[in-house]
């Protein structure tokens, strides 16, 4: 009704004063125009309205309760793989960060359903997502090697937390292993933080896995010394130390007539904490029994011969 006041009024605007030209009258027609566009629109709107307005409502509603139920279905999803992850013994870090990709890729899910419901071609929003995906995986390449050396290595756990190991380039005690590194801290409390791809792209020497180690010892004497008593003494000093296992027995050998000096070997199990201290308490020991009893410890000599050429005539 509104409109069709304005269409009259601007197609009988009455007597124009003197000296109306034709611009007066181009504008007048520019705003029948737009009177009469707005009409066909405001027309077009109404019956528009009329004939798809229930459809869009049930649709945006539909939409809407999609989204929230959806969005509590991704979330029950999500806790529970990792209620399931946490029974089965895997680590705390990786149930967490695999529990968020489950919630997220279940609310991607959610958001397609519903914008499908909307009407929206999802195949395009699909295309788009997953152009975006691979330009993330490019740019994250790297990382995404990282992320998968840790979940190896916390499915695989070819070491734990607290224990020392060779790995990555570097030695230390394992502090803690995360999805993209591991912490490693050193003997004079150095914190190293290893990417985990460059771990498992290389040997792994876990020195705390196994309950004992060896400690091997090279000990070499004079070719004057008493061959039997070096050794006698060596075995001696196996025994006396209480660190040192019996099962399996220490043992004494002589593995090498070198240049300058026979040597031992003097092999002997210790539980794992031990070893370094009884590494060195050992060769301490040695070397205050060699000088007590006599015995000497060959070290490379080189005897220099001069002669002194007759002066010139």
């Amino acid at each position: 009704m509104f409109f069709n006041l304005l269409l009259a009024q601007v197609e009988n605007p009455g007597e124009n004063p003197a000296g109306d030209n034709a611009a007066a009258i181009d504008v007048s027609e520019k705003a029948t125009q737009t009177l009469t566009d707005l009409q066909n629109w405001g027309n077009s709107a109404v019956v528009f309205v009329q004939d798809q307005g229930p459809e869009w409502i049930l649709r945006i509603v539909t939409a809407i309760l999609i989204l929230f139920v959806g969005r509590l279905v991704a979330l029950w999803a999500s806790g529970f793989l990792k209620r399931l992850m946490n029974r089965g013994g895997v680590d705390q870090t990786l149930a967490l960060f695999l529990s968020n990709i489950a919630y997220g890729f279940f609310l991607t899910l959610v958001i397609v359903a519903v914008l499908d419901r909307l009407g929206i071609d999802t195949t395009s929003v699909a295309a788009v997502l997953a152009a975006a995906g691979l330009a993330v995986g490019l740019a994250l390449q790297n990382s995404l090697a990282n992320f998968a050396a840790g979940v190896m290595i916390i499915f695989f756990r070819p070491f734990s937390a607290g224990d020392f190991v060779e790995a990555g380039g570097v030695s230390g005690i394992v502090d803690a292993v995360q999805i993209f590194h591991t912490q490693m801290k050193t003997p004079d409390n150095k914190m190293i933080i290893v990417p985990n791809g460059n771990i498992t792209s290389g040997n792994i020497i876990n020195y705390s896995r196994n309950a004992t180690r060896r400690v091997d010892l090279t000990v070499g004497c004079g070719y004057d010394d008493d061959l039997r008593e070096v050794k006698k003494y060596l075995i001696a000093l196996l025994e006396s130390d209480e660190r040192i296992l019996q099962d399996p027995p220490p043992e004494v050998r002589v593995t090498e007539l070198a240049s300058s000096s026979v040597n031992f070997i003097v092999r002997g199990w210790v539980k794992k904490e031990d070893f370094w201290a009884v590494s060195c308490d050992l060769t301490e020991q040695v070397k205050l029994g060699f000088d007590e009893r006599g015995f000497s410890i060959p070290y490379p000599q080189s005897d220099v011969h001069m002669h002194q050429a007759a002066p010139s005539a």
